[in-house]
């Protein structure tokens, strides 16, 4: 007796095969414009509460994505385009210095003067970083690799970022195989002291901002 059996799905040897899930380069542009919003809000007068917990997600936010691209992006960077190599160097040793400032950052409170300077210094640091991206980066990488390889990366971005640390770690190692390695393993203490300390680390942890 036979019996009917769907077809198979498709391999990446199909010449049409397209993987579910997001191109890396449309998570991470998507990401930059959340990270933005975040830096708009920290600067927009709110009160001394609503800034301190905008601090915290956007502490966190930017985070997670670093050591996503740290992971996968740079990676790809290196090996796809030409001159990668530098590039790549020169983007984490400014995500470093980023990530240095946000440290500074989590030990101030809205109520310190310091706490207005160190905020410009970050949303400084993060538009250069996403107009490197948008104008260098993202557009040479749609150009050498497929749609289907970008997906693929941005699947393990997503899959990076959830076990990331949720705060800024300058000094750990920031090149594969290492930073796949100690990161995750970062990521479950920052996960741990977030629980305990009921601190905020995404957007939707926001409590809506008072009406003016």
């Amino acid at each position: 007796m036979s019996v009917p059996l769907p077809p198979l799905p498709p391999t990446g040897e199909d010449a049409d095969y397209r993987p579910g899930g997001r191109s890396m380069v449309e998570l991470l542009a998507e990401e930059h414009d959340q990270i933005a919003a975040l830096c708009g809000e920290l600067a927009d007068g709110a009160s001394p509460e609503r800034r301190s917990q905008v601090a915290e997600v956007l502490t966190a936010t930017v985070a997670r994505h670093l050591s996503g691209e740290e992971q996968y992006l740079y990676p790809t960077v290196r090996d796809a385009l030409p001159g990668g190599g530098p590039l790549a160097d020169r983007e984490i040793a400014a995500d470093t210095e980023l990530l240095r400032t946000l440290r500074e950052l989590e030990h101030v409170t809205p109520d310190e003067p310091r706490f207005d300077q160190l905020a410009d210094e970050v949303t400084g640091q993060l538009r250069r970083h996403a107009s490197t991206a948008s104008t260098e980066i993202f557009p040479a990488l749609r150009a050498a690799a497929s749609d289907a390889d970008l997906i693929r990366l941005g699947n393990r971005v997503e899959i990076a970022e959830e076990a990331a640390p949720t705060r800024p770690h300058p000094d750990a190692p920031a090149t594969p195989p290492w930073n796949r390695v100690v990161e995750p393993a970062l990521g479950v203490v920052d996960k741990v002291r977030d629980a305990v300390s009921g601190r905020r680390t995404y957007a939707d942890d926001l409590t809506p901002p008072a009406a003016p």
